[in-house]
């Protein structure tokens, strides 16, 4: 008998969560157990077929849980996730705030499984949405080639953000849909504030009909936290502690689905048709590479699939050992919620 919680089961992560056990053809949990704010507490939501009603955070909540799974934000995770675990849950974790621990794994079952069998704190973490969406692929060339340095540049989802982000990209499309706008500078922010909305925005610039370089908040020397973690959890997961990385984040008009374009060097020889070979052998990779006939990965074919896919598969004509690829990968699903379950799955194998 496994009982699986999911703590924050009525946010937008959650709800993907519940979809994703939905969809399983079996499911190794005898129990599953909605967890939310006390605010939550009382709705019903049908997992499986079947009405569970949502319970209230607290400690009692845990009793009796063999994995608990937490999208919640990150103060709520630093406090609940080792109650959790004290009360002999392992509590996997979509928070940011134990990725940097080193006693807490931070797991992609495709890259590093094993890592998440040991872990002192009884907490296992979940990488960002923007390493996640790339993670499964360069995973994948680096057990065949040796990665050495890494190149991003992420172009991100309004969802990055939070429902806050998709509602505010939503409210500027429709302010700026039919108005004869992006000619000069600043008629895009005067289209906005035409339409009453408000300054205050989750980005920094505006989003519809443009693109704004900056995701995260600001870190030393200019470096955004969203840059940082591709930088230091790309190095945790792939136990690579001198990893070169360096990445620029960028925020672009798509409700969800991340897009990286990167450049990856390795220690050993490369070529396309052999990368291509790579990830067509991984199963949670989908290559789609036929540039000529206009086919590759966009967001847009993208959001709503479980796989990572890859296109515009390259290899660098000044650089040796260089790949250059295309990769897409659905944020709130692999880059949350997929991955958060798949390492509960992992957990529980047998």
């Amino acid at each position: 008998m496994t009982t699986l919680a999911i703590v924050g089961a009525t946010g937008a992560v959650g709800s993907v969560m519940i979809d994703i056990i939905d969809a399983r053809e079996t499911v190794p949990w005898s129990e599953i157990r909605l967890i939310a704010s006390p605010r939550s507490a009382g709705k019903r939501l049908t997992v499986r077929g079947q009405e569970i009603e949502v319970i209230a955070l607290s400690e009692e909540a845990f009793d009796g849980v063999d994995i608990a799974m937490f999208d919640v934000p990150d103060e709520v995770s630093a406090t609940w996730a080792p109650v959790a675990a004290a009360r002999g849950a392992i509590a996997v974790d979509n928070s940011g705030a134990f990725r940097m621990d080193p006693d807490v794994p931070l797991v992609v079952p495709e890259v590093n499984a094993q890592a998440a069998h040991t872990r002192p704190k009884g907490i296992v973490s979940n990488p960002n949405c923007t390493t996640l969406s790339m993670m499964a692929a360069i995973g994948a060339l680096h057990r065949a080639f040796g990665l050495t340095e890494l190149v991003v540049a992420s172009y991100q989802a309004a969802s990055g953000a939070g429902q806050e982000g998709i509602d505010r990209l939503q409210a500027e499309v429709s302010a700026v849909a039919g108005k004869d706008v992006g000619h000069r500078a600043g008629d895009v922010r005067e289209a906005l504030s035409a339409a009453g909305l408000p300054a205050e925005s989750p980005f920094p610039a505006p989003l519809a009909l443009n693109v704004v370089p900056w995701a995260g908040s600001w870190r030393d020397g200019g470096w955004s936290s969203e840059e940082l973690k591709v930088r230091n959890e790309s190095r945790k997961i792939l136990g690579i502690d001198d990893l070169k990385v360096s990445a620029t984040c960028v925020r672009v008009p798509v409700v969800t689905t991340h897009a990286l374009a990167v450049h990856a060097t390795f220690a050993s020889p490369v070529e396309v048709e052999t990368a291509r070979q790579v990830f067509a052998s991984q199963p949670s990779i989908v290559v789609l590479d036929e540039p000529r006939e206009g086919r590759f990965p966009t967001p847009a074919d993208v959001v709503g699939e479980d796989p990572t896919y890859v296109g515009r598969i390259r290899q660098a004509l000044d650089f040796p050992n260089t790949l250059d690829f295309f990769v897409c990968g659905d944020n709130l699903r692999k880059g949350a919620a997929l991955n958060t379950y798949e390492i509960a799955e992992e957990l529980v194998r047998p």
